[in-house]
């Protein structure tokens, strides 16, 4: 059992945090229905997703950066922010190439994206539910390598890229869950 610290500012982060994290699963699932759909070939669809998936990411980081002001230094969340703007140019650069390109950039932004959310999540343990965020940051490092090792292989596909948005979508989902208690202050 792990005790949180009912204080009105810890309960506003929470509170703001289970919103965001609700709002993270759902794009997540959606979106790797969507891109399952098309994980076949880079058509348009799957580039406009492949894309929109760090925009989304830079939007939430935003959300995050300005909901947990008051907790603590944002400065993690907006090297997030900038990681993933360069991910999103750099993935549609990289769909002219391929899909080994593109699973080469898909992957190092993994990496860094997951260690990010890792270290943030570690910061973030005395407000309650970030044991979901700190192993989805390290099994986001683990996936990135993955995708960078996968682009070398005969025939790369981006099932693993749409698949890599579930375990994260279901991370956040128990995320928020879990951050329940922490918002109502208990």
């Amino acid at each position: 059992m792990s005790a949180i610290a009912a204080s009105p500012t810890i309960s506003g982060t929470a509170s703001a945090l289970r919103r965001l994290y609700f709002v993270r699963f759902a794009f997540a699932i959606v979106w790797a229905l969507v891109m399952f759909t098309t994980a076949s070939q880079l058509g348009p669809v799957a580039v406009a997703l492949l894309v929109i998936y760090p925009l989304f990411d830079v939007a939430a980081a935003i959300v995050d950066a300005r909901a947990t002001r008051a907790t603590g230094s944002p400065a993690l969340l907006y090297v997030n922010v900038a990681v993933s703007l360069i991910t999103a140019v750099g993935v549609a650069v990289a769909c002219a190439s391929g899909i080994p390109a593109v699973l080469r950039v898909w992957g190092a932004w993994a990496v860094v994206a997951g260690l990010v959310q890792l270290i943030v999540g570690v910061t973030r343990r005395k407000m309650g539910g970030q044991w979901p965020m700190i192993i989805s940051g390290g099994v986001s490092v683990l996936a990135g390598a993955s995708f960078v090792a996968g682009a070398s292989a005969a025939n790369p596909t981006l099932i693993n890229a749409a698949g890599y948005a579930i375990p994260g979508g279901i991370f956040f989902l128990i995320s928020a869950l879990r951050l329940g208690r922490a918002a109502k202050g208990n």
